[in-house]
């Protein structure tokens, strides 16, 4: 779908003389365009509020600047002067198809910049708070020692949120929110055991949690017990068998660490797919990781088994 928008500039506040030319800078639209869908980004709320709903939002507020830059940079390249004052009509024909090449890769180009740059999107990716039986606590106190712990936790003082947190599970010990982001402290401290432990907490609470069910699997990996990680991703994919996460991290473990990249690009090549379909930034890492193991594949002489796992897929390789 092409649409061509006609500007018609009555007025211009240039002399009848002026030879200027005025210019857009497309490096600098586009840092304010993707800052602006950052800020967009950091308002959408996740409390309660399922994954694929919460990147829908995130989708929507990249989307919203795409065009806003395919505007200016197409006047990036026109000759805005106006010398004789005249009334000057320009043409600017804008592909707003969302699967054309030109509208994904500044689509693309944004979400990249956004996951380098905009913490928050990483944050609200992630973020695992939908409620269930004995999330939150009832208990006013409980609650109140909680939100302090998320207060320090947000400044990084992770062992001034663990007391907090500690606190509050000590009133109410089934505040399953409360053991999760004690488990979430004792990662970031490299303290992985009491990390597992506090997860485990959380899950005889409640044996679905998503959170803890993801993060038990990252803390076996940081301690290095892959296959233990993996059934990990394998209880999770019980609960959410469209989870990309799941074949993200199955994936990493046999590519990155179990030394089988087959069954690590098939793993990789399905969480791809449905970080694509669910609008996910985390598109671009699975798509590294897959460059990766196509370079150990080509190295090996597997090219061929490279293309097929791919085509298996429903992916082009290019």
């Amino acid at each position: 779908m092409k649409k061509t928008l006609f500007f018609l500039l009555f007025s211009l506040s240039l002399t009848s003389n002026a030879q200027t030319k005025d210019k857009i800078d497309p490096e600098k639209l586009f840092k304010e365009l993707t800052d602006q869908a950052c800020s967009c980004i950091d308002s959408i709320p996740t409390y309660n509020r399922i994954k694929d709903s919460i990147t829908a939002n995130i989708s929507s507020c990249i989307d919203d600047k795409v065009g806003a830059y395919q505007i200016g940079e197409k006047f990036a390249n026109i000759d805005l002067s106006n010398p004789t004052g005249e009334k000057k009509e320009i043409n600017v024909t804008l592909n707003l198809d969302k699967n054309s090449t030109e509208y994904k890769d500044i689509y693309y180009k944004m979400e990249k910049y956004l996951m380098d740059n905009c913490s928050t999107l990483k944050d609200k990716v992630a973020s695992n708070n939908q409620l269930n039986k004995n999330s939150m606590s009832t208990n006013q106190e409980a609650l109140d020692f909680y939100n302090l712990g998320i207060d320090e936790t947000k400044k990084d003082n992770f062992k001034g949120a663990l007391e907090y947190y500690k606190k509050a599970v000590k009133i109410d010990p089934n505040f399953a929110f409360a053991y999760d982001n004690m488990g979430i402290c004792y990662r970031r401290l490299e303290e992985f055991d009491l990390a597992i432990d506090s997860y485990e907490k959380s899950l005889k609470i409640d044996p679905n949690g998503l959170m803890p069910l993801q993060n038990i699997a990252v803390a076996y990996s940081y301690k290095k017990e892959y296959k233990k990680a993996v059934k990990s991703y394998e209880k999770l994919a019980k609960i959410e068998s469209n989870n990309p996460e799941v074949f993200y991290g199955i994936g990493q473990m046999y590519a990155l660490h179990l030394n089988d990249p087959e069954k690590g690009l098939d793993n990789m090549c399905k969480a791809y797919n449905l970080y694509v379909e669910q609008k996910s930034p985390y598109r671009a890492d699975a798509e590294k990781i897959i460059q990766m193991i196509y370079a150990d594949l080509k190295k090996a002489g597997k090219e061929d088994t490279f293309n097929k796992i791919l085509a298996a897929n429903n992916i082009k390789s290019n």
